[in-house]
């Protein structure tokens, strides 16, 4: 896995890691976006994975930005609204 993948939040795994507690999640364009609840404080800061199954196997790509807030609510919109737009700008290629 390449430098930036792993500073950016990127790659693949084979599964999403234990103790995530999904927020809320969405199908989109064939790919399962899941907002995680990722604790920084006394804030949540904003992450996500997107899954799809690829040539028979399923890829996750692990996604965390700079954002931080209270609202688990928020964070969760906010989460799959950033899942969608790397779906889009990048499509499958985010598991290479």
């Amino acid at each position: 896995m390449s430098f930036f993948k792993k500073l950016f939040g990127g790659g693949s795994a084979s599964a999403e890691p234990a103790g995530d507690k999904v927020l809320g999640e969405e199908t989109y364009k064939g790919f399962l976006i899941k907002a995680i609840e990722m604790k920084a404080g006394s804030e949540l800061q904003l992450a996500g994975l997107i899954e799809k199954e690829v040539g028979g196997e399923l890829k996750t790509y692990r996604y965390i930005r700079a954002e931080r807030m209270a609202s688990r609510d928020e964070l969760a919109a906010l989460a799959l609204v950033k899942g969608r737009q790397i779906i889009d700008e990048q499509g499958e290629q985010i598991f290479r």
